[in-house]
Order: C-alpha cells, then sequence, then structure tokens
C-alpha cells in the first residue's frame, strides 16, 4: 500500500523474527512472563517522562548513552521494578547478568524491561528459572516473535506485533499495553513497551530522528486512561545491510509505530469502542492541534458518555475538553469551533456547524465498535496566528465499567 510520500510498504508475517538475524522467545507463568530477544545492532530509545523512572529504565538509558549498541533484550512481565531503590537496581543488572550468561554475549550490551504492578521486588528466582528455558527455544521463526509478544503481555487480551518492507528493508516491532496509558516518550501497574528492530543501514543520528518522528506521530498520540507509566520504552535497533532513504525508512517507521499504537489502543482496558480523534486547527502550530486532540481523548467524561453511547454528552463535553486547554496549554488563547461530525462505519453525524451545535441527531452512529470524531477548529482574528492549517490524529477507547472494576481489583 502507498502513503503520503509514495513509499510502498508491504505488511509481512514474523514480528521482529522477520528481520534477518534477528531471534526471539517467550513464556508465561500465571500472570508473570519473561522474553528474549537476541539481534546485535546500533540502538536509540525513547522513555517515559514520568520523573519516577524505573530500575530498568535507568539501566537501559545508561547502557545507550556508554554503548550506543544493543545486542539482546530481556523484559519481565507481572512486576514493573519501579519504585524499587538500591535492589531494584541490583535485579535490573542481574537480569542483564542472566541475559548475558545465557546468550554468550557481554552484559553492556543488554537491554532490561520491565511491566507490572509499581512498588513490588523481582522474583528473580522465577527469572532464573525462566531465562534458562527461554534462551533454549530462541529462534527466527515467526513463532518466536509472537511468544515474545505474549510474554510481555500484563492485563492486554491479545499479542501486538507487525513487520513490514519497504523496499530491500524490513521493520519488525512488538509493543504491549492495555491501561495505564499516556505516553510521554522523550528522548532522554501496566505500561507500553516496543521493541523494534530493521536491517536498514543508519547512522546513530538519523535513528534518533527517525524515532522520534515516529514516536511523536504514534505511541504518543494514544490515550487510554491519561495516567502516564514509569516504565515507558520504546526502543530500535539497526542490524544493518540494507540501504535506504531517510524519507522511505521514516515513512516506513511512522507506518509500523501507528499500526502498533492503535492495536495498544484498541486493547484498552475494558474497552467496548476503538475511537480516533481527527482535528484540523487554522491558524495554529501542529502541536496545539495534538495536545487539544489527546485532550479530548484523556477526558474521563468524554469517554464514559461515548461508552454510553450518548452522543448529546459527549458533544459537550468535547467542547469543554477544548477550551480548557485553550491558552494554558496552547500557544492560541481563543479557539472557535468550527464544525464537529461522528462517524461509524456505514453512518455520519454533524453535530456542529459554523460554531453552532445543531438541534437534532441520529444517534445511531454510537452504536458501533469504531467512531472516528473529526473537528475543525480556528483561532478566529488572533494577532500572531499562523496561515498553516495543522492536523493531528490521536487514538483511544471509552471508559468502561470494566475498566474500573479491573483497576479496583489489582490494587
Amino acid at each position: 500500500m502507498r502513503i503520503a510520500t509514495n513509499t510502498k510498504i508491504e505488511e509481512l508475517r514474523g514480528g521482529i523474527c522477520a528481520v534477518p538475524g534477528v531471534r526471539a522467545y517467550g513464556l508465561r507463568e500465571n500472570n508473570k512472563g519473561l522474553a528474549l530477544i537476541e539481534g546485535k545492532g546500533k540502538a536509540v530509545g525513547m522513555f517515559t517522562k514520568n520523573k519516577m523512572k524505573a530500575a530498568p529504565l535507568i539501566f537501559t538509558q545508561r547502557l545507550l548513552l556508554e554503548t550506543g549498541r544493543i545486542g539482546a533484550i530481556i523484559a519481565n512481565s507481572g512486576c514493573a521494578n519501579s519504585f524499587t531503590g538500591e535492589e531494584g537496581m541490583r535485579n535490573a543488572n542481574r537480569m542483564a547478568e542472566l541475559a548475558s550468561a545465557a546468550l554468550g554475549i557481554d552484559k553492556s550490551e543488554v537491554a532490561v524491561a520491565s511491566t507490572g504492578p509499581i512498588g513490588k521486588q523481582l522474583d528473580i528466582g522465577m527469572i532464573e528459572r525462566q531465562v534458562q528455558e527461554v534462551a533454549k527455544r530462541l529462534t527466527s521463526d515467526p513463532e518466536g516473535s509472537t511468544a515474545a509478544a505474549k510474554a510481555i503481555m500484563t492485563t492486554d487480551t491479545f499479542p501486538k506485533e507487525l513487520a513490514i518492507k519497504v523496499g530491500d528493508v524490513t521493520i519488525g516491532g512488538i509493543a504491549k499495553g492495555s491501561g495505564m496509558i499516556y505516553p510521554h516518550l522523550h528522548l532522554a501497574t501496566a505500561t507500553m513497551l516496543a521493541f523494534i528492530y530493521t536491517d536498514a543501514e543508519l547512522d546513530v543520528g538519523t535513528m534518533r530522528t527517525c524515532l522520534k518522528d515516529a514516536c511523536d506521530n504514534s505511541f504518543n498520540m494514544i490515550v487510554v486512561d491519561g495516567d502516564m507509566s514509569t516504565n515507558d520504552m520504546v526502543l530500535l535497533v539497526s542490524r544493518g545491510g540494507e540501504a535506504i532513504s531517510e524519507e522511505d525508512f521514516k515513512a516506513g517507521l511512522n507506518y509500523l509505530c501507528k499500526a502498533l499504537a492503535k492495536m495498544i489502543a484498541r486493547d484498552g482496558e475494558g474497552a467496548t469502542k476503538f475511537i480516533e480523534v481527527n482535528v484540523s486547527l487554522r491558524g495554529a502550530p501542529v502541536e496545539d492541534a495534538k495536545l487539544i486532540a489527546r485532550e479530548i481523548l484523556r477526558s474521563p467524561l468524554v469517554k464514559s458518555a461515548i461508552f454510553g453511547e450518548r452522543i448529546d454528552l459527549a458533544c459537550g463535553r468535547i467542547i469543554a475538553a477544548i477550551g480548557s486547554c485553550i491558552g494554558t496549554n496552547t500557544s492560541s488563547n481563543s479557539i472557535e469551533v468550527v464544525s464537529m461530525k461522528f462517524r461509524g462505519k456505514e453512518r455520519e453525524v454533524e453535530v456542529v456547524r459554523n460554531g453552532r451545535i445543531l438541534s437534532t441527531w441520529n444517534r445511531e452512529v454510537m452504536k458501533g465498535k469504531e467512531i472516528a470524531i473529526d473537528i475543525v477548529l480556528d483561532v478566529g482574528e488572533e494577532e500572531g496566528k499562523v496561515e498553516e492549517e495543522a492536523t493531528a490524529t490521536a487514538w483511544g477507547c471509552d471508559l468502561s465499567c470494566d475498566y474500573v472494576m479491573l483497576n479496583a481489583s489489582m490494587l
């Protein structure tokens, strides 16, 4: 299929294992899992902006600063190893040692990731046992990618993986995420994790640029519940070998990351509806459009109205969500809501036209499992307005009774 850059992108089977030279596997024991991914190359990462960073993030950030390379990733689910002090750092280091010994590589090339409840220490004994079994079963077959994707699931209901071909280059990735999803990834419970491999020949600077752009337009544009995890992490590893232009690689990486991000939004905890918010903002920068789109999906009032299939309530609450961030978080001090439309798979309903809420609507559009909300905004005659029209898309889900019950039972 084709996207705006006319870059041809083909979807493949195999996830990360579609990339030559990458092996993976994982296993689960009840609610705890362990995944190993083996594949050496230059690496860059993006990590949560949460100031309470978990031990695995601190460990992996240091690794990338010191070596700029990854030979393997070890990731566990069922425990975030977050807010665990010095013991937590020792355990993150121990995970790297275990992977290093099992795979015969240097510990300085092992990245560590964790996901699960905050404040609990890792069951290192279980990880020691699991790593030996997983290492024996590493494979480059598609089943290896799927097993690794399943191993890092927490409240996820399905594994998230994808591979694509861009020219001669392969890009493959796995991800997890279902709750505590409001990523603020930066170059520097449930969690959003993504591990991406490619055989593209890239320098580290290009990798950083492309990963930041992809994350800004994908993972940073999903909202499940508006809570930022201490463990969010995206890693990109380039094994090299295949030539590609920066433009084409960026297009491919954006495609892959958006697809994985939408899988996460669809699998939001307790979700009954997948929501896409499209914002067109005349006269303001794209950062404002992105912020507004995310703020709409962050609102529990908007999300609960969509769960209740109340288009009348959703419309007013969306207008309130837009107004709540104007001036305080946006560069514009006033924004006019020009139009708003709700779209389902088979029908669409206009609810705002020329800045006025319409009096009658067909509510059937809210019955479907997928809802798109198209909003056109304008800063009006505000001084300093820009001529361009900024567009942004964010993805999320509704707020259901099951979400509340699931998170209450997790405490």
